[in-house]
């Protein structure tokens, strides 16, 4: 199975948005946290499926919420570069690149 390696921003904007949610309905945040697990899993299955925004950057809408996953194929893991609200500051993750796929 291809391991998964969230970029730290990236994380951070997974549980901002994880606590955002459960802030304004009980649930929410744990319905938001299903969907983003439910989406890596589906992206590590079938990594080339989805949309080539920049290379090599590629993007998964997440249903029902108004987020994109962001990611890189890397040779041993999948690079999750953002967790991108779909209608704030587009493209702002792409300051991030240079540090694409470099493990800590």
């Amino acid at each position: 199975m291809t391991s998964v390696i969230f970029d730290p921003d990236a994380r951070a904007e997974f549980l901002d948005a994880v606590r955002y949610y459960e802030e304004r309905q009980r649930g929410l945040g744990r319905r938001f946290r299903g969907a983003v697990e439910t989406a890596v899993s589906l992206v590590v299955a079938n990594p080339v499926l989805y949309r080539l925004l920049r290379a090599p950057f590629r993007r998964y809408l997440l249903p029902k919420f108004p987020y994109s996953i962001i990611y890189s194929i890397e040779p041993d893991y999948i690079y999750v570069i953002a967790l991108a609200h779909t209608k704030r500051k587009p493209g702002y993750w792409l300051k991030r690149s240079s540090g694409s796929g470099e493990k800590d």
